[in-house]
């Protein structure tokens, strides 16, 4: 990579900056098949925070609060996206944002790309039990962003194994029972460590004695010990 690639590098990162993201980092995406990748050799991961006092309130189940929120980020880091897609094609390199959610199948219960691959291949953060996405400033209260793009960028050191060792907060909290307790490491099945459907069920369920309907659940992401520790330093208890 030379000094374009750098000041590219950095003009993005200031950008997603700029735009309220907390985290940004950039994933080589080599390791990846080429379907899953898209057709694109990198990738831009951003993330934006949760407000820390509505995830505070959602250790025991989701609250009107935390459903807004959560429709919230993902319009705005939609949009975010789009936008820093259309900046980097202005510098002359494909690009394609990829909606905050919404474009997941309900057989497979996935994406055509996963936000947390290009953020763990970026660096910021491995999987949870849960299948949460981990960081270690922010634990899980934060929501993700990706560009996926050929523009040369300075990429981060993948994170390849889970370091939430005998952690079991969020397989005991889960109200799906999804999580089978194993940890994480790059490339192995997410079935072998959660499961989807139960996740569904359990969000579902949670969501409708909570809020009426279905929609969002978030027990996990207050239950995480990391996130706990980020409430903390916020001045939330």
């Amino acid at each position: 990579m030379n000094n374009d690639a750098t000041m590219l590098t950095d003009a993005i990162s200031g950008r997603l900056r700029d735009a309220g993201a907390v985290l940004v980092g950039f994933a080589d995406l080599a390791p990846l098949a080429d379907e899953t990748r898209l057709g694109f050799p990198r990738a831009v991961s951003f993330a934006m925070p949760l407000t820390p006092s509505i995830v505070a309130e959602i250790g025991e189940g989701p609250t009107e609060a935390y459903a807004a929120e959560y429709n919230r980020l993902n319009a705005l880091q939609t949009q975010i996206a789009k936008d820093t897609a259309a900046f980097i094609e202005s510098q002359g390199w494909r690009a394609q944002a990829r909606p905050a959610t919404g474009d997941w199948s309900p057989t497979t219960i996935r994406a055509p790309f996963q936000h947390k691959t290009a953020a763990t291949l970026a660096g910021l953060g491995w999987i949870g039990k849960c299948d949460l996405l981990v960081t270690p400033d922010y634990g899980a209260a934060i929501r993700w962003g990706t560009v996926l793009t050929d523009a040369p960028l300075m990429t981060g050191t993948p994170i390849v194994e889970s370091r939430c060792g005998d952690c079991t907060v969020c397989v005991d909290i889960c109200p799906g029972k999804a999580c089978s307790g194993q940890n994480w490491r790059a490339g192995m099945p997410r079935e072998e460590f959660w499961d989807p459907k139960a996740c569904m069920a359990g969000m579902q369920k949670v969501s409708m004695a909570r809020l009426g309907r279905s929609g969002v659940c978030g027990m996990c992401i207050a239950a995480c010990p990391y996130t706990r520790a980020y409430l903390r330093k916020v001045g939330i208890k």
